[in-house]
């Protein structure tokens, strides 16, 4: 089961009745955008005891097309690396 924007809407809707839902979506927006700005930048981003965020560049190399056989050059790019906390890491494989 995937989690998507608005079931975690839902939930927070639920667990705290006095916001509005569009104040709560705004909320949620603010703290994704915040994520996306900090790793365009190259910063970390860092949730303590739950995951970090960064940006790792992986560089050009050439590489080849596996249907024709002919080599192709792939250029640098940014990948985003995930890497779940230790407590996580325990919880999700002890139960």
């Amino acid at each position: 089961m995937a989690t998507v924007k608005s079931k975690i809407l839902d939930q927070l809707s639920n667990n705290w009745p006095n916001f509005q839902k569009k104040e709560l979506s705004k909320f949620i927006e603010i703290i994704l955008s915040q994520v996306e700005n900090a790793l365009i930048k190259r910063e970390r981003v860092e949730l303590r005891d739950v995951f970090t965020l960064e940006t790792k560049i992986q560089k050009k190399r050439i590489s080849r097309n596996p249907k024709t056989n002919e080599k192709i050059e792939i250029p640098e790019k940014k990948l985003v690396r995930f890497k779940m906390s230790k407590k996580w890491f325990n919880h999700l494989n002890n139960e």
